[in-house]
């Protein structure tokens, strides 16, 4: 079994892009601060790659922003690849679902639905 549950907030706006083959994607960081203190009193905090697709790429476009936060399910997956000769070695969560985290929705955001416009990427440049 491969699930994760994370909690946290959006570093940067979400990234939206698009396949060769028309399918939309959405990357985005995660910041999820831990439940206890290190030893100079303070929390630490850890960083996540999130990758969203279609309609829950749709939805991080449309609903999440930068400081957003979150409840993520989704799954662990490796994203080991080879490009020009050099080995690259990370890790992706793969969400399945997403939820609403925060207080209320604050309404200066001055687009409420963006435009899921953004460069074609060539199947062959996605690393997973």
């Amino acid at each position: 079994m491969n699930k994760i549950f994370l909690s946290g907030n959006l570093t940067k706006e979400p990234e939206v892009r698009y396949t060769q083959s028309g399918k939309t994607f959405a990357k985005v960081g995660l910041a999820v601060t831990r439940n206890y203190k290190n030893a100079e009193g303070e929390r630490d905090t850890d960083f996540f790659n999130l990758l969203a697709w279609d309609k829950t790429a749709e939805f991080f476009s449309k609903y999440l922003r930068k400081g957003s936060k979150i409840l993520v399910e989704g799954r662990l997956q490796n994203n080991n690849y080879e490009k020009d000769g050099v080995k690259h070695y990370g890790h992706d969560i793969i969400v399945q679902a997403v939820e609403f985290a925060g207080g209320k929705k604050d309404d200066s955001k001055t687009t409420a639905a963006k435009d899921l416009e953004g460069d074609a990427v060539p199947d062959d440049d996605i690393p997973f």
